[in-house]
């Protein structure tokens, strides 16, 4: 019989620490679990040294990376079933460590940390803590009530579901945003490549066979053009970096980034897709945290900042204080005029019948599938849109050319 002392979460979510008897490292995690325990960490009775140097280790978490999102994804469902067979969290830890071994290197660094601070003594949510840029907000309030609650392997199910249905959206709309900018980046290539290389040809000529006369105005418009690009062609790129930079920088003002979000909700064509989105996005947030226990206002809170709108942030805002003063939530939700109509039927019902969360993922189920007809939808009308606008450059340049050469026809005629 061995010795083992551990580090367990009970029924009521209170830490408890003790030791316990048993022939293996298993067979301890078994008689555990039989006592609804939660269990975070497991040592052998002996090994305390090593749990010391964990725990002086585990704040050197300076210069951790950021674990790619399909990756922590997959490790987030991977840790969900081996909680579930029975392992301790630091177990788990270390054997999703294990497998990233010189293949998934971030993951390979900070699953390592985890492992250290949770052995060191540390919970689970406050390791994840130190890891904000591969940890958000919703995934350790989450992971904080599963401690509460001794369910953690069922929230980080949740977690991994969550995480694989955001990223197939984000997918959906990413993929639909390749054709059109594959298009505008082969029409300005075939621009800059017929300014650079064939109109002044075609200038040269027409000063040749139409000396002292003027040209059309759109002919002489596309050679003043030509003529910029190759005389000042650097000046030309800086002023187009310039432009990108400065449109970027203003986005990330506070007026800028409420403009942009403000033109995005009633763009026609992509208002729609966006207000579906962020619908989505905010059913399946607030219905997750809210099933895995986390207080509706921490939950609101989540949700305003991972809303990815700053018009839906402020009333989702405005719903918090409403709550927080013992409203519902319908009522503000329909005043703030951007939230669909059908959302706030479905979350009066919800709240009417208690099963708020279960209405708000079945909300998102609707609205993650309109998401995607919206997503097909729009990239049928940019495929169109943007075979015309090539067609528009370039034809504009054919008829700036052959213009003249009417003139060069009728004098050779005559």
């Amino acid at each position: 019989m061995a010795k083992f002392q551990y580090t367990a979460y009970d029924s009521e979510g209170k830490l408890r620490k003790g030791i316990i008897e048993a022939d293996d490292e298993n067979s301890a995690t078994v008689m555990l679990k039989n006592q609804a325990l939660s269990l975070t960490s497991l040592t052998t009775i002996g090994g305390a040294q090593k749990t010391q140097a964990a725990k002086s280790g585990a704040g050197s978490i300076f210069g951790m990376p950021k674990i790619p999102k399909k990756q922590l994804c997959t490790a987030t469902r991977q840790l969900a079933t081996l909680l579930e067979a029975g392992l301790p969290l630091v177990r788990a830890l270390r054997t999703l460590q294990r497998q990233a071994k010189g293949v998934q290197p971030q993951l390979f660094k900070v699953m390592g940390n985890l492992a250290d601070s949770v052995e060191g003594g540390s919970t689970f949510s406050e390791a994840l803590s130190s890891h904000p840029k591969s940890f958000n907000k919703l995934y350790i309030s989450m992971v904080r009530a599963g401690e509460a609650s001794g369910a953690m392997e069922i929230v980080l199910t949740r977690l991994a579901e969550f995480m694989e249905k955001a990223q197939r959206i984000a997918g959906k709309v990413k993929s639909a945003m390749v054709y059109p900018i594959a298009v505008l980046t082969m029409a300005l290539g075939i621009t800059a490549a017929l300014m650079i290389f064939i109109i002044p040809k075609f200038g040269a000529m027409f000063e040749e066979m139409l000396p002292g006369e003027s040209l059309p105005g759109i002919t002489q418009f596309v050679i003043n053009c030509s003529n910029a690009l190759r005389n000042h062609a650097l000046t030309v790129l800086a002023c187009f970096v310039g432009i990108i930079l400065v449109f970027k920088l203003f986005l990330k003002t506070k007026i800028g980034s409420y403009l942009w979000d403000f033109m995005c909700i009633k763009l026609p064509g992509v208002k729609g897709l966006v207000i579906k989105n962020v619908s989505a996005r905010f059913s399946r947030t607030l219905g997750t945290l809210m099933g895995s226990g986390v207080a509706i206002l921490s939950a609101l809170m989540i949700v305003r900042d991972t809303a990815g709108n700053d018009l839906f942030a402020a009333a989702i805002d405005k719903v918090h204080d409403a709550v927080k003063e013992g409203e519902g939530m319908t009522k503000p939700l329909e005043q703030s005029g951007v939230f669909p109509l059908m959302l706030c039927s479905m979350i009066e019902v919800g709240e009417e019948t208690g099963a708020l969360p279960d209405m708000l993922n079945r909300v998102a189920n609707v609205y993650e599938e309109e998401v995607d007809r919206a997503v097909e939808g729009l990239t049928a009308l940019i495929e169109p849109a943007m075979i015309m606008f090539l067609a528009g450059v370039i034809g504009t340049i054919v008829v700036a050319l052959f213009a003249p050469m009417v003139k060069m026809i009728d004098k050779l005629g005559g």
